[in-house]
């Protein structure tokens, strides 16, 4: 059964324009397979996942993509191969709108950040 959204975090899904909202939901879904024990809160505005005290992972939707958020200027840089075919900033992944993360790259991603 999935974990239930808690509210502050579901209001910001709920505003988010199909099929943006479908992409983010499913990548909510990976995250917390991978740390199951996360706490689902918002940060910047952004659904968010805290781990001990760490957030390791936002999502947000923008206009022409969903952005994926490590909260760490100093993890992407370290998956360039893997992060080659997106567009990128210091903090941030562009992912296509209909196209999630594949739970293998955010579980690199999230092991990263908990590791710094």
């Amino acid at each position: 059964m999935a974990k239930a959204i808690p509210a502050a975090v579901k209001k910001i899904y709920a505003t988010a324009p199909s099929p943006h909202r479908e992409t983010m939901l499913e990548m909510r879904d990976r995250i917390l397979e991978i740390v199951p024990a996360a706490e689902e809160i918002v940060s910047y505005g952004m659904p968010a996942f805290r781990v001990d005290d760490v957030i390791v992972a936002g999502l947000l939707a923008n206009k022409k993509h969903v952005g994926y958020y490590p909260f760490s200027g100093s993890i992407l840089h370290l998956f360039p191969d893997e992060l080659a075919k997106y567009s990128t900033t210091k903090s941030a992944i562009h992912i296509p709108i209909d196209k999630p993360l594949a739970k293998g790259l955010i579980k690199k991603l999230i092991k990263a950040r908990i590791n710094q």
